[in-house]
């Protein structure tokens, strides 16, 4: 009797040992069962005030109530957005760090030349979140420019003279001003500022001609009548302006720049976070409350899958790489 209990006893206890490994390895695969268990950080590498800080806060807030822990914002600005990039593809890939980052990410590898991180390989794209569209706007001087095709006639009747300002040297501003002049063959000046808002005090008083300005910072003096609205710089017209064309159909078929903000995590995040994490994000800008947010910014919500946001990555990448070469544009 004793030798059949021991028998069974040494079974079972077979059993358990093959059975254990089996389960802390189900249990293994699946991380996103018990994530997320303490606060998240999401880095914004921008100071706070702008549209990329708006949007993180925005989505965290929601974000926080679906998953059961807060998002704590951190700015940690400067270099155009490579030190807070830089500090992210450091961080553990545990699930619990997280970057809000712009059209930068596809740019600063041309425009910085070597970066402490590599924006492909150091991270794990989660989702498109937004697209915050340019408008070309007049100046106050420039009363007799009524459309995109005034500005090109212009221009071209007065090479070098006219201006066009932007938030600093290889900003998407920048950008969708260097594009416009290499689409259109005119000879703009360009003026750049650090930041949106010098640039528009000098748009405003007369010292430039024109701005591809954000609509975030633009749209205020849009409808105070002290800017003029001339186009969109994205694909489609903005919902928050529908009666703005784009410069595509303005007369530049082809043309568009659509500033996009999108969010990562540190390469090597377990996938079923970085899945579960991007479909939290993307009900959360279902939420009227972030439609609502997003709209006063002139935000329009994009969403994607990880595979989707890493194929415009390439994309951008690729496109504004050639545009940077070919502009000779440097940051200062």
């Amino acid at each position: 009797m004793q030798r059949r209990f021991a028998t069974q006893a040494l079974t079972i206890a077979a059993l358990l040992g093959c059975a254990l490994p089996a389960i802390a390895q189900n249990s293994a695969q699946n991380p996103a069962d018990s994530w997320p268990s303490r606060p998240i950080k999401w880095v914004v590498p921008f100071p706070p005030g702008g549209a990329m800080d708006a949007i993180a806060r925005t989505l965290g807030d929601v974000a926080s109530r679906k998953l059961g822990q807060p998002f704590v914002i951190e700015n940690k600005a400067g270099a155009g957005g490579n030190i807070g990039a830089d500090y992210v593809a450091k961080q553990p890939a545990d699930g619990y760090t997280l970057m809000i980052t712009s059209i930068g990410m596809a740019t600063n590898g041309a425009l910085y030349g070597k970066l402490s991180y590599d924006p492909i390989k150091d991270f794990e794209p989660v989702s498109l979140l937004a697209v915050v569209p340019n408008i070309l706007v007049a100046g106050s001087k420039q009363t007799d420019v009524k459309n995109v095709k005034d500005v090109i006639a212009k221009a071209k009747a007065n090479p070098g003279k006219l201006t066009y300002a932007s938030a600093g040297n290889g900003t998407s501003i920048h950008l969708a001003g260097a594009n416009f002049t290499a689409m259109t063959g005119v000879n703009m000046l360009h003026v750049p500022y650090r930041g949106s808002g010098p640039a528009i005090t000098d748009l405003l008083g007369g010292q430039v001609d024109f701005m591809f300005d954000s609509i975030t910072s633009a749209r205020p003096h849009l409808q105070s009548g002290k800017l003029r609205a001339l186009a969109i710089t994205t694909k489609t017209r903005s919902p928050s302006l529908p009666d703005v064309p784009t410069v595509a159909e303005a007369g530049v078929p082809g043309y568009e720049v659509s500033p996009w903000f999108a969010t990562f995590m540190p390469a090597g995040t377990p996938a079923a976070i970085v899945e579960k994490l991007g479909k939290t994000l993307n009900e959360a800008m279902k939420d009227p409350e972030v439609k609502k947010r997003f709209e006063s910014i002139g935000a329009e919500a994009m969403g994607s899958t990880p595979q989707q946001l890493r194929t415009h990555l390439k994309t951008e990448t690729d496109r504004w790489t050639h545009l940077i070469k070919q502009a000779n544009i440097k940051v200062d």
